[in-house]
C-alpha cells in the first residue's frame, strides 16, 4: 500500500514535466525565429504574389503616408508611351508615381518602394551610409519578419546574405532585377488595364485637345 507522501509525489512529479515541456516547447519556437533572422532562408519557400497580397490585406494597419516623386505633370504623350514598354513607364518620374498608385490598391507597393530604395543605394559613395542604407533595406524588404518582404528565390537570398559582411552599393542588384522582372510581368499589364491609368489617358486627351 502507497504511502501518503508518494500519493502526493505523484502529481508533482507529473506537473514539472508538463512545466519543462512547455518551457522547452517556447524556447523551440524562439530559437527558431533567431534562426530564420540570420540564416540564409535556401530551405523557405517563396510565397507567391496571391498569398502576399491576402497576408497584406489582413493586417489591417494604416498604410504610410503616399510620396511622390517631384516631377512635372506628364503630357498626353509622355503618358501614351507608358504603354509602349515598362522601361519608357519606369524612366518616367510621373510614370514610377501612377503605377506605384496602383501597385498600392493591390497591396504590392514594396515592390516599387524596394525598387526605388536600391537606385538610391546605387548613387552612394560613403562607405557608413551604404552600410546603413543596406542594413534599413534589409530589414525592410528582404527580412522574413518584415511585414514589406518581397518575393525572392533562395539562390538570390543566399547570395544577399554572403554579402551583408561587406556590402556595395549593388549589393541587392540581382534582387532588384528579380522584382523588376515580376513588376514587368505579373502588374504592368494590369496596370494598363486599370482605371488608373485609362483616366490619365482620358484626361490628358481631354486638355490636349481643349488647348
Amino acid at each position: 500500500m502507497n504511502s501518503p507522501e508518494h500519493e502526493v509525489e505523484g502529481p508533482c512529479i507529473l506537473y514539472v514535466r508538463v512545466l519543462c515541456v512547455s518551457r522547452l516547447f517556447c524556447f523551440v519556437q524562439a530559437l527558431l525565429l533567431f534562426l530564420n533572422a540570420i540564416l540564409p532562408p535556401s530551405s523557405l519557400t517563396v510565397r507567391s504574389e496571391d498569398d502576399k497580397r491576402e497576408r497584406r490585406k489582413a493586417q489591417e494597419t494604416k498604410l504610410e503616408p503616399f510620396l511622390c516623386e517631384p516631377c512635372p505633370k506628364p503630357t498626353i504623350e509622355e503618358i501614351k508611351q507608358w504603354a509602349q514598354s515598362f522601361d519608357k513607364l519606369m524612366k518616367n518620374p510621373a510614370g514610377r508615381n501612377k503605377f506605384r498608385e496602383f501597385l498600392r490598391t493591390e497591396y504590392s507597393e514594396e515592390n516599387m518602394l524596394f525598387w526605388l530604395a536600391c537606385e538610391d543605394l546605387k548613387k552612394e559613395i560613403n562607405k557608413s551610409a551604404i552600410e546603413e542604407k543596406t542594413r534599413l533595406i534589409y530589414e525592410d524588404y528582404i527580412s522574413i519578419l518584415s511585414s514589406k518582404e518581397v518575393s525572392l528565390d533562395s539562390r538570390v537570398r543566399e547570395v544577399i546574405n554572403r554579402r551583408m559582411q561587406d556590402p556595395t552599393p549593388h549589393i541587392f542588384e540581382d534582387a532588384q532585377l528579380q522584382i523588376y522582372t515580376l513588376m514587368h510581368r505579373d502588374s504592368y499589364p494590369r496596370f494598363l488595364n486599370s482605371s488608373v491609368y485609362r483616366s490619365l489617358v482620358q484626361g490628358g486627351s481631354r486638355s490636349s485637345s481643349e488647348s
